[in-house]
């Protein structure tokens, strides 16, 4: 295969993504143009604009792009609908992030006219296989560059001396190997690696980066309304909000009371297990919120059959299939499930826990007078269970008939 011509690198300014790009360099005598996105993963960006155009990269081939809104209004906002979990406790913070990032490495390479993009996730990890589905989706015809799977940098010893050799900048704490690794936007942080590697030791307290323990968190709980339209958030506590704006509201209130930590042992895609600490406190109470107006707002069969799918459609954007044409068409069904989820919910945050204590909506479906043990005024009739019961018990009886008349003949 022919070197590529011109390449896009997601580019984070860091020190593996720094050496990848002086790598594509002199691999491939290549022009490289660098794609940073801002998620709001909470660092400043310039710098990586200054590192790139240190490392030779001319200013018109250097992308820094705000992303926070289109992140949470089209990933994120679509994502909650369903009250997706991975394995029934991950909000898949890493995983949605990642086909918004393969979006754009597209969208820059067809304007910048690259035949190849590139990123810095490893052989081992999920991401590899997230980035290049989504570039597949989304145009075949691209080349991608995978280095860890394909350079002898297999060390950091080896990574710092090519970094040394080809005057890259190595921040001072880069030297010694890094106690853990952390991958954040405004959905969550990820934590792993290193300290972390032993499932049998309890991850340590500076581990933490946006949420504070709960042992430390306010002694006095603090409630937080949500309003919600079509199944997405629209207001915190009142106010109308940007869906950025939002998520970013929920994370400084979660934070503070401790919501939102999970240590988890997952299955990646690739086969193997891993351990990561992962933190979410403005998505764990937007899931329990969301899952709160859903209480009063969606008819039960709807429900029911949208929590039957949410384990696939969760699994498909774990395992980097957000624009597989089976997640698209979940998509549709659950979006039609959210027609009337519209109304406000009051969650408590104490200790690490948010807990729905209340919520309201012109659009309920809950009927005081129908489950009221006071006098109902005619809303119910008692004696209706009588025929219904019957006639649900009737393919048991004549399972249990059967069985009975087969063991007397035996």
């Amino acid at each position: 295969m022919p070197n590529p011509k011109k390449v896009v690198l997601a580019y984070s300014g860091g020190l593996d993504t720094s050496i990848i790009l002086k790598w594509l360099q002199t691999e491939y005598g290549c022009e490289v143009v660098t794609f940073t996105a801002d998620l709001g993963q909470g660092e400043e960006l310039e710098p990586a604009r200054r590192k790139a155009e240190l490392l030779g990269i001319r200013p018109d081939n250097i992308f820094i792009r705000d992303l926070r809104e289109e992140f949470v209004r089209d990933f994120v906002f679509p994502m909650f609908r369903a009250n997706a979990l991975y394995e029934g406790q991950y909000l898949l913070g890493t995983s949605i992030a990642r086909p918004l990032i393969a979006k754009h490495l597209v969208e820059i390479a067809r304007l910048t006219g690259a035949d190849a993009v590139a990123h810095g996730a490893t052989g081992k990890g999920n991401d590899q296989v997230r980035f290049e589905l989504g570039v597949a989706a989304l145009d075949p015809a691209l080349r991608v560059i995978a280095p860890w799977r394909l350079w002898d940098l297999t060390s950091r010893t080896k990574l710092l001396e090519f970094a040394e050799r080809n005057q890259i900048p190595i921040a001072r704490d880069k030297r010694g190997e890094a106690p853990f690794s952390v991958d954040a936007n405004l959905l969550h942080t990820s934590s792993e690696g290193k300290v972390l590697e032993n499932p049998a030791e309890e991850a340590p307290e500076f581990v933490l980066q946006r949420v504070t323990p709960p042992e430390k968190a306010p002694d006095a709980p603090e409630m937080v309304e949500i309003g919600f339209e079509k199944g997405d958030a629209v207001a915190v506590n009142g106010q109308r909000l940007s869906p950025a704006a939002i998520l970013a509201r929920l994370n400084d209130l979660g934070g503070r009371h401790g919501v939102g930590i999970l240590d988890l042992v997952e299955n990646r895609f690739v086969g193997m297990k891993s351990r990561g600490l992962y933190e979410t406190p403005g998505g764990t109470i937007l899931l329990e919120a969301h899952r709160g107006i859903e209480q009063i707002t969606l008819d039960a069969g709807a429900g029911h059959l949208k929590d039957s799918v949410m384990p696939r459609y969760a699994e498909l954007i774990y395992n980097g299939f957000w624009f597989s044409p089976e997640r698209e068409a979940l998509q549709a069904l659950i979006d039609r499930t959210q027609d009337h989820v519209t109304g406000t919910v009051r969650v408590k945050l104490y200790k690490g826990a948010a807990r729905t204590v209340a919520r309201w909506s012109d659009h309920s479906l809950y009927s005081e007078r129908h489950v009221t043990f006071e006098e109902d005024a005619g809303a119910y009739d008692q004696k209706d269970a009588e025929g219904f019961i019957r006639l649900n018990a009737l393919r048991l009886r004549l399972v249990a008939t059967r069985n009975a008349r087969v063991r007397r003949a035996g």
